[in-house]
């Protein structure tokens, strides 16, 4: 998987009335060419909204009037391998570690960070292990009277509790059951023994409390990654629907009669093309256990999800897992930040959370990255690091709206429009705009970058703003429409703020 960080994000300063001025004061900004990485490119004067007229060459259209699913959070998946080297940075500069993890986890508004706040935990060894491990690997030992949690690298727990002191979900999920449980006797490929689905899922159970009694209490936690992946260079199990329905079923029971009822239980995590034909089959057979499923695109299409979200649509698609680094952002930005949450994912998540340069370590012999990883942040070994949708803190989670994109240019924009409630209920809910302009190739297959002069509307007026070629998010401040549409008749003073450090900021008042 390749990832690099790549957000902007424009404070735009919206008034209660369609006739007042609406301003945007704040772009930060990330291009294609990488001239701007998460850049200040704030305008001398302000962009103003005002009463529309004619459309730019794409015409983006905000109606918050339409509301669909919960978008939960982002984030990347803390393995072994990034655990460590996460754990070498805090050693190695302490100063650094904690400015990388409040880039990353950080999710006041303002703060200049990533905001993430969804992390996935391999339970025992990953592609991204320095060797193989489950939690009881005594064969036979099917009372588990050798379990033991702490087998894991006691990096994993330390890193895992100082991101959590920022930011607070996340989930398990493992890669293979203890060797002796399959049918080929080791953690590399094969499938479970049939005959220990009950055992199976005490053991997941007995991860569950092993953690828990390390102060980590997951949101949910999955029962197998990749089910429909066999590989016998790294750990890795084939599972029917069947049997992952019966785990499912199993370990629901247990988890509801040892105090973890709240916790989720998440199927599938595997490909988009397994939506209709794995996915869809599981929660058939076992609706009550799981809470909903996770997909990842190494195969099929992502409009794929749509299938399973038809079918279930009070469950959760918890999100997508992905894997030149301005074709690495095209193809994430695309399928995992923007159509993944089109077709009602709540999440989005990359691999590895953090590699080195040569996008290791990885486990030894292992065939999963032949071509090298790329994690979210890059850890060096002279203790720096490069980085490659905050919400108030206790506040509610964004949520997406609808949002459509019209003009000559219209199939130059990739857009997605969230809103995001507030804890004061004196704060006006923040509106923001995901922009992904991939116009860089002519029809003779030339490369050429286009920026595209666009129009943004938005409860009757209009902004207008140059997308260059790469990813933007702006965002911007407005009350809740039962506010906005409250019948007031009488002149009603207003004041119009901009976001400062993460607070709002007054500028002046007007009726």
């Amino acid at each position: 998987m390749h990832f690099s960080r790549v957000s902007v994000w424009v404070s735009l300063l919206l008034a209660v009335k369609p006739a007042a001025s609406q301003q945007i004061w704040d772009i930060w900004q990330t291009t294609w060419d990488r001239s701007g990485l998460f850049s200040d490119v704030s305008p001398t004067t302000p962009i103003n909204f005002v009463s529309p007229g004619a459309i730019g060459s794409a015409d983006i259209v905000v109606d918050d009037s339409i509301i669909y699913q919960n978008i939960y959070g982002f984030g990347g998946s803390l393995t072994d391998s990034a655990a460590l080297l996460l754990s070498e940075l805090k050693t190695t500069n302490v100063a650094q570690y904690w400015s990388l993890l409040g880039y990353l986890f950080v999710p006041t508004d303002g703060a200049g960070a990533a905001g993430l706040n969804y992390i996935r935990v391999p339970l025992g060894a990953s592609d991204f292990s320095a060797d193989l491990y489950s939690y009881d690997d005594t064969n036979g030992d099917t009372s588990f009277a050798n379990f033991n949690i702490k087998v894991a690298p006691s990096y994993v727990f330390s890193t895992l509790a100082d991101i959590l002191s920022l930011n607070d979900r996340f989930m398990f999920v493992p890669w293979s059951p203890p060797a002796w449980m399959k049918t080929t006797g080791t953690m590399d490929g094969g499938s479970l023994t049939s005959s220990l689905v009950p055992q199976y899922a005490t053991y997941l159970l007995k991860c569950l409390q092993g953690f828990a009694a390390e102060g980590l209490t997951p949101y949910a936690i999955g029962i197998q990654n990749e089910p429909q992946n066999s590989d016998t260079t790294y750990p890795s199990c084939s599972m029917t629907a069947a049997v992952e329905a019966q785990i499912g079923i199993a370990l629901r029971t247990l988890m509801n009669n040892n105090g973890f009822s709240a916790t989720k239980i998440i199927g599938f995590e595997h490909n988009w093309s397994g939506a209709t034909t794995y996915a869809v089959p599981l929660l058939q057979a076992a609706p009550n256990a799981f809470d909903g499923v996770s997909f990842h695109c190494y195969e099929g299409t992502v409009d794929e999800q749509l299938g399973f979200q038809t079918a279930f649509p009070d469950k959760e698609c918890t999100g997508t897992i992905g894997s030149d680094w301005w074709s690495d952002i095209k193809v994430f930005v695309f399928h995992l930040w923007l159509r993944a949450l089109s077709y009602y994912s709540t999440t989005g998540l990359m691999w590895n959370l953090a590699l080195d340069g040569s996008g290791d370590p990885l486990l030894p012999g292992s065939d999963s990255c032949s071509d090298g990883c790329r994690g979210i942040v890059q850890v060096n070994s002279n203790g720096t690091w490069s980085a490659i949708i905050p919400k108030d803190v206790g506040g509610p989670f964004g949520q997406r709206i609808d949002v459509s994109v019209g003009g000559e240019l219209s199939w130059a924009l990739i857009v997605g429009a969230y809103v995001t409630g507030r804890v004061s209920p004196t704060d006006w809910p923040r509106y923001s705009l995901v922009v992904l302009n991939w116009d860089d190739t002519t029809d003779t297959g030339t490369f050429d970058p286009v920026p595209v002069q666009t129009t943004i509307e938005f409860r009757g007026m209009q902004a207008t703003y140059t997308f260059p070629v790469g990813v933007t998010t702006l965002w911007w401040f407005a009350p809740n429409l039962t506010l906005a549409s409250s019948g007031e008749e009488e002149p009603v003073a207003y004041e119009l703020y901009s976001e400062t450090d993460g607070k709002q900021q007054p500028l002046q008042f007007f009726q």
